[in-house]
């Protein structure tokens, strides 16, 4: 991560995103830099709008804000299912439970 972290601060400061300048953000944040993992950055990042895909990537929090639709009747039912199961399943658990407390209680 710190080599995202060295180049996004490069292009937030207005610097080239290039082997030379993440080597020197890299060692001065104390870190040994890696040259395969720098070239390697550097290649994946060639032709990267970073701008466009931090804007891409913000956006689906904006979506996942936006209210839920009121569910449909197979929703609604599908729900109710899935509730049912899940009741049964704690059931189980607790019936799991109150058996290993009794087996607990011959030998404690």
């Amino acid at each position: 991560m710190e080599y995202v972290y060295a180049a996004l601060l490069l292009h937030t400061a207005g610097k080239e995103i290039n082997e030379e300048n993440l080597k020197a953000v890299l060692e001065a944040a104390g870190i040994t830099p890696d040259e395969a993992r720098i070239k390697a950055l550097v290649a994946a990042l060639e032709g990267v709008n970073i701008d466009e895909v931090i804007e891409k990537a913000a956006m689906p929090v904006a979506v996942a804000a936006a209210p839920a639709a009121a569910p449909t009747a197979g929703e609604a039912a599908g729900a109710e299912e899935e509730k049912k199961e899940e009741e049964e399943e704690k059931e189980e658990e607790a019936s799991e439970e109150e058996a290993l407390a009794g087996l607990s209680a011959l030998f404690g």
